[in-house]
């Protein structure tokens, strides 16, 4: 972090990786939802550090990412009934997330900073010792 080595690594599983025939990658996360609405900004430091950790590998081949976004399932309705069984009609719809690197470098370097740095006395215990 800030071109420092760091003891920490980026974990996580993408839900779908696909290769395209220029020989980049898209990471696909998917999500179900009661509605269908765009929650990229939300998730968009999720995806981000899953191209992170694909394009930096510790070990592996690198990967290019090109392009990240939700694949997002919600409920039309219902169709079915006791006897024969349910079903659900559902809505997909696709959110594409434009890449940010520098966002989520500056998102990890403030969380590096603040669990590497020294720990926090809390406000309870100055109120504790003042009494």
């Amino acid at each position: 972090y800030n071109g420092k080595p760091s003891p920490y690594a980026i974990r996580g599983k993408y839900d779908l990786l696909m290769e395209f025939t220029d020989g980049t990658y898209g990471i696909i996360d998917c999500k179900f939802q009661g509605r269908d609405n765009d929650k990229s900004a939300f998730y968009s430091p999720q995806l981000e550090a899953y191209a992170f950790a694909l394009e930096n590998p510790a070990s592996n081949k690198v990967m290019k990412v090109s392009v990240i976004g939700l694949l997002v399932w919600s409920p039309k309705k219902p169709q079915g009934d006791p006897d024969s069984g349910f079903a659900l009609d559902l809505n997909s719809s696709w959110f594409p997330i434009e890449r940010n690197p520098l966002g989520l470098q500056e998102r990890l370097a403030d969380f590096i900073e603040v669990i590497s740095g020294p720990t926090p006395i809390p406000l309870y215990c100055l109120s504790a010792i003042r009494i």
